[in-house]
């Protein structure tokens, strides 16, 4: 998947749209290298972002639409590549997403317009199956295939998907894809799913339409987001807790420009060794273990022997971020942000150690974190392998940090980071149409 830009700055818009040639136009002031954002600009995104969207379904196919759902992207802030691991998350909803605009039609063929993509997919409602000439809807056809168990649809639709998240950033725009149509498809048919039910729909999609056997993470922060709080999530039980997140701290995400992606098979190759130590851990401890969640780090020190050295390294990351979220939540409601922000470098540094899911270009980022004044904390942010590097700091600073970033990554790879203010958002959510 690609997208030609990421919204930064300021931009004049001008969507032309046919039934065949649907085409995004943007402008914007070269200069722009950084934006920031403050509350009001959560809702201020989405309220450009839909008029966009229903300007190009009445292009596209000549009336208005029926339904209109939206889906936060999100930032993982604590608990890299613990959710399969049945451990802990922190994560957040941001202020960016996607749309999902849809109406009914008469037969059986359903077409949907990707005018961020310049693409588009016309395909028959009755036989849904991955594909490769548009991969970014075999997303959606896995909703839709997911969801036809709870009804089978008896009718097509038509719709048009819309977003300001930069894809390959690690912001998981898969997700918010996911559960934006997810929730339009059950208005469309008349569905009663759950919330988690539906983000466990989101995950099976992703893993037998997209082919990224991904965890669980990315669809509960877009669908149980809230502003102003960060989302604990516990993999075992899927209980999700809402953790306030004060009004003296924002986060800063920079997307290094290094594309990342769930299916180029180093997610997988990860998840399988992790899978492999816990088997070894539940042989040679006293108690059992069902996934790496129960290992505690002197366990692992003591019990790696015997695991194969890139098992035991890889292994080591989840486990040692489990721990660390459970500090972090303690840190949060003391509100020691400092403290909090060390774990966020400590995350990092495990990656690099560890887990091998760092870049030049992330190390970069964080590295340079450690000596700009106002930054409490750095790390990957998602899957990583590329993507977005996270920092937590006041907004009073978040101008100041962004300029100087952008000078120091410009410098040294010779193209500026583009970095983002958000705050923690609200989740997915149908919309009044």
């Amino acid at each position: 998947l690609r997208r030609s830009a990421m919204i930064v700055g300021s931009r004049d818009f001008d969507v032309r749209c046919s039934m065949f040639d649907v085409r995004l136009t943007w402008s914007h002031d070269p200069g722009a290298k950084h934006m920031t954002a403050e509350a009001p600009a959560r809702q201020k995104a989405i309220d450009i972002l839909i008029p966009k969207a229903t300007a190009c379904f009445e292009a596209s196919f000549g009336r208005p639409h029926a339904i209109a759902t939206y889906a936060p992207g999100r930032i993982e802030v604590l608990g890299n590549h613990t959710d399969y691991n049945e451990g802990f998350v922190l994560s957040a909803a941001i202020h960016l997403g996607t749309c999902f605009l849809l109406a009914p039609n008469q037969g059986s063929d359903s077409s949907i317009c990707a005018p961020d993509l310049d693409d588009r997919d016309d395909f028959d409602i009755t036989s849904i199956e991955p594909g490769t000439a548009h991969p970014w809807s075999n997303y959606i056809k896995g909703m839709i295939a997911g969801l036809a168990g709870h009804n089978e649809p008896g009718h097509g639709f038509d719709a048009v998907i819309m977003s300001n998240l930069p894809i390959g950033s690690g912001l998981s725009s898969s997700a918010a894809l996911e559960m934006a149509s997810g929730l339009a498809i059950q208005q469309l048919y008349g569905l009663k799913v759950s919330d988690l039910e539906l983000a466990k729909i989101g995950q099976k999609a992703e893993r037998e339409y997209a082919g990224a056997n991904t965890g669980l993470l990315d669809q509960l922060t877009s669908i149980y987001g809230r502003a102003d709080q960060l989302v604990m999530s516990d993999f075992r039980s899927l209980d999700v807790e809402h953790i306030p997140f004060g009004d003296d701290a924002l986060f800063l995400i920079c997307n290094t420009g290094v594309a990342h992606a769930n299916t180029d098979g180093q997610y997988n190759v990860r998840r399988e060794n992790c899978e492999r130590a816990a088997a070894h851990f539940e042989k040679v401890l006293d108690h059992e273990v069902k996934a790496l969640r129960d290992v505690k780090w002197e366990e692992w020190m003591a019990h790696r022997e015997g695991l194969d050295d890139t098992s035991a390294q890889h292994a080591a990351h989840p486990i040692g971020e489990n721990e660390r979220v459970v500090r972090g939540r303690e840190l949060l409601h003391q509100d020691d942000l400092e403290s909090f922000g060390e774990l966020m470098y400590a995350s990092h540094g495990s990656s690099i150690k560890f887990f091998e899911n760092s870049c030049p270009e992330l190390d970069f980022v964080v590295e340079t974190s450690r000596h700009i004044p106002g930054i409490l904390g750095a790390r990957l942010s998602g899957g990583g392998f590329g993507g977005s590097a996270l920092l937590l700091a006041h907004p009073r600073d978040s101008e100041t940090i962004a300029h100087a970033m952008a000078q120091a990554f410009e410098k040294e790879f010779g193209r500026p980071c583009e970095t983002l203010a958000t705050t923690a958002s609200d989740g997915a959510r149908v919309l009044a149409s």
